[in-house]
């Protein structure tokens, strides 16, 4: 937890998906101060018609490359959500070579209620996390 879920326009490979996974891994360990096995990423690719991702007028260039990413994890403070915004795009543009224009996030906040990692369990209100 969190759980990173990107949607992406179809056409990159493997090697190209496990960079950008890695790059936002990193991003997020820094700015949230999670585990280093607290990894959940989910990727979904769309045909190019299939995605729409405009700028809400602030004149924001997108190309094939974008990344939609929604982020569900427990309440983060401010600071830590901007930390998380720059870094994961200087992650992806050194790793990636994904110009930060070609990224939105989302973040949405959940509880520890909200969360089972299995065995029919709620990890967090047990004490087990």
């Amino acid at each position: 937890m969190p759980l990173l879920r990107f949607d992406l326009i179809e056409g990159r490979n493997d090697e190209e998906l496990k960079a950008l996974l890695d790059a936002a891994h990193r991003a997020m360990l820094e700015a949230f101060q999670v585990p280093a096995r607290d990894r959940y990423q989910i990727v979904h690719e769309h045909k190019p018609g299939q995605m729409i991702v405009e700028d809400t007028g602030l004149d924001i260039p997108r190309s094939d490359k974008v990344v939609f990413l929604q982020v569900t994890s427990r309440p983060r403070k401010r600071a830590q959500k901007e930390a998380f915004y720059r870094l994961l795009c200087e992650e992806l543009e050194r790793s990636c070579g994904i110009a930060s224009s070609d990224v939105v996030v989302s973040i949405v906040e959940n509880s520890d209620e909200d969360w089972s990692f299995g065995l029919g369990r709620g990890q967090f209100l047990t004490g087990e996390l």
